[in-house]
């Protein structure tokens, strides 16, 4: 079960979100506050799992609230404003919702929340099927299995996935290692990591998945024989 509050200066607007919430398996709304700085006194004694927020508010914006924050916690933003999409982005909102909010687009909402937070909170052990990344102003749940190559572009990534659309994601390759099961994929060049599984053919410096040619970088040649040879 998933504790939550909500935040909005109209106390309307938090009553579509207590149905919402009714009407919701899995969700707990606790409190609902019109008063950013009551919520935030809240959260410091009772932290919550997940924020449901409105960025709009006289006292304190969602933005300024979330950034306050001292514990990790989940938001969906909750808005009249979609201006406002590329900074949820940025504080790694799980959703962003216009408003008014319906029943089918707050249930996916909370559905990506509920796997994010079951992902986070290892609750499914034994071996990961899937990671999470932010993309397109939300969570992007990626099936391990279907992913093809990730290639990185400077700051950002492109992950080519198995009859799915190409994400782009703002994120250190480093970083992206670190999401992924080490066994299971490895880095062959500054700009490729490949899942083992896919790879079909070595021949020389060159990798070969399905009609893609990988170069194996210099410094990951090393790395790669010794595991790949093994």
């Amino acid at each position: 079960m998933i504790n939550a509050i909500a935040i909005d200066d109209e106390p309307l607007a938090l009553k579509v979100i207590q149905s919402l919430c009714d009407k919701s398996a899995g969700i707990n709304l606790q409190r609902t506050f019109t008063k950013p700085t009551e919520a935030l006194k809240h959260l410091r004694k009772f932290p919550a799992d997940l924020i449901f927020c409105d960025i709009q508010m006289p006292a304190m914006t969602g933005i300024n609230l979330v950034k306050s924050l001292q514990q990790n916690t989940m938001v969906i933003f909750t808005t009249a404003y979609s201006e406002y999409a590329a900074i949820s982005y940025e504080l790694n909102a799980v959703d962003y919702l216009l408003k008014p909010v319906n029943q089918k687009r707050f249930t996916q909402a909370v559905a990506k929340a509920q796997e994010y937070f079951d992902y986070i909170n290892k609750k499914d052990q034994g071996a990961e099927k899937y990671i999470f990344v932010r993309a397109d102003f939300s969570l992007v749940k990626i099936p391990l299995a279907d992913i093809l190559y990730i290639e990185g572009l400077a700051d950002y990534l492109k992950i080519h996935i198995k009859e799915r659309k190409t994400i782009v994601a703002r994120m250190p390759m480093k970083e992206m290692m670190e999401k992924l099961p080490s066994a299971d994929f490895i880095r062959v060049h500054r700009s490729f990591i490949l899942p083992f599984s896919k790879i079909e053919a070595v021949r020389g410096t060159t990798i070969f998945i399905n009609d893609k040619e990988f170069p194996i970088g210099r410094t990951y040649n090393e790395e790669f024989f010794n595991r790949y040879s093994s």
